[in-house]
């Protein structure tokens, strides 16, 4: 029985989905919040992603983009936005499909019976793991481990959720405020938080400010983790 994660914040709607996909034989979790569908997709991978694009949290083309920074899974995109500049910048984020609401339960059925088709046959869960890996840093998000150079970092908990962020958006420079809004989900605390959790991943990973393999601070602007470390 292949696995769907429906990300829809509407209650109603959720419950509509699980009713119709329940009776086209999918087994259904669902995530009404953008951090809480990256957790699902990290920590027990579906075989396909049912993503609204209007979440409270985040804006859902950015979910989209974190999950392909970690996750092959393939994504269906349930969006209001109909034009085309708007449809394009999902495919190229990385959505396999998209469907325009409001839609029928049987045209979503089908539609995802279509995207597992071409994404080849299901696998057990356990074979499913999408590690990133960067020059000699390996971040698996499903153990929630890092290792580098083969050695495992001793990570605390925020210390690894920023990690794996700035993984998911390596060599994109991330503003503190939103790192604080994404990962912390606080955007009003000092930028000095993630300061400190930086500062602490920077040791671990033997860096200094001045001679940085792996994690850039650009002036003014934010962090970024680059993919070609010198």
């Amino acid at each position: 029985m292949p696995s769907v994660l429906v990300v829809e914040d509407d209650p109603v709607i959720r419950a509509a989905l699980i009713e119709v996909l329940t009776g086209h034989g999918y087994a259904v979790r669902t995530a009404h919040q953008g951090f809480e569908a990256l957790r699902e997709v990290t920590q027990s991978p579906p075989d396909i992603v049912v993503l609204d694009l209007g979440l409270p949290d985040l804006d859902g083309l950015d979910v989209l983009r974190m999950i392909r920074g970690v996750s092959r899974v393939p994504v269906l995109v349930a969006t209001a936005r109909d034009d085309d500049t708007e449809i394009i910048r999902l495919l190229n984020a990385g959505a396999d499909d998209y469907m325009v609401k409001p839609f029928s339960g049987g045209q979503l059925a089908a539609r995802l019976a279509a995207v597992l088709r071409r994404s080849g046959p299901v696998t057990d869960g356990a074979d499913r793991r999408f590690v990133v890996q960067v020059g000699e840093l390996r971040i698996d998000p499903t153990a929630r481990t890092a290792h580098l150079a083969g050695r495992e970092l001793s990570l605390t908990r925020r210390e690894f959720d920023l990690l794996a962020y700035l993984a998911a958006h390596a060599d994109q420079v991330m503003s503190r405020k939103r790192i604080l809004a994404d990962v912390w989900q606080q955007p009003y605390l000092e930028d000095q938080t993630v300061d400190v959790h930086l500062s602490a991943l920077r040791r671990k990973l033997g860096e200094k400010p001045s001679d940085s393999r792996y994690l850039h601070t650009v002036r003014g602007i934010g962090i970024k983790l680059v993919t070609s470390p010198s």
